[in-house]
């Protein structure tokens, strides 16, 4: 079988942050990734300032919504980074727009596939006490894309930290496995919030990824 055509090199790169909402979540890493690409950092609604879309939060309703402020930036050539819950938006966001689409980060994530045979810890609980403004809906959720992840043919880098316990390594296998044109890299020391705490190795897997594939 001959081997897939060098991937373009996007003229946008477009972060998706987790459940937390914040779209500086990703500025450390976004600010290292020495692509000339413009940036995007989009937040989801519940978070408030700089909310994708400018959606109020009481006008989302469901994941359909959250795609839906996404998909309008990718009107170029893009890349999607994204992680956590922002993995599960953005491979909706790649599964429904798929043309302009060069690259896939997905980091600590569970891309949409069901992982709780694999004991994450549930952050749930948690997570919604200290949130009051977070839509229930959401971890109420769950999803089952995995006999579509192989239509999904742009380089997909995954990033995981080997001290997550709330996505642990064998997620990003279990993508792995699903993706047809995937790598996975494993981070020591990174939990769930590696994206941050190791900005500027995460920064220098995703520009690798970003440049390399079309070399």
């Amino acid at each position: 079988m001959a081997a897939p055509a060098p991937a373009a090199v996007p003229a946008r790169l477009i972060f998706l942050p987790g459940v937390g909402g914040n779209p500086a979540f990703w500025q450390p890493a976004s600010d290292a990734i020495t692509l000339p690409a413009g940036r995007v950092l989009l937040g989801w609604p519940w978070f408030g300032a700089n909310a994708a879309g400018g959606m109020p939060p009481n006008t989302v309703q469901g994941m359909d919504d959250l795609v839906h402020a996404v998909t309008p930036h990718m009107d170029a050539p893009c890349a999607l980074i994204a992680q956590s819950l922002g993995g599960v938006v953005a491979i909706l966001a790649a599964l429904d727009r798929p043309e302009n689409l060069t690259h896939l980060v997905l980091v600590a994530t569970s891309g949409g596939v069901p992982i709780d045979d694999l004991h994450p810890q549930d952050w749930r609980p948690d997570f919604v006490r200290a949130n009051p403004a977070f839509p229930l809906w959401v971890a109420a959720q769950r999803w089952d894309l995995s006999a579509r992840l192989a239509t999904v043919r742009v380089p997909v880098l995954l990033l995981w930290g080997d001290a997550d316990p709330i996505s642990p390594v064998a997620v990003g296998q279990r993508l792995h496995g699903l993706l047809p044109n995937a790598a996975l890299q494993v981070l020591q020391g990174g939990a769930h919030d590696l994206a941050q705490t190791h900005a500027a190795a995460v920064a220098g897997h995703i520009s690798r990824h970003l440049q390399g594939a079309a070399a």
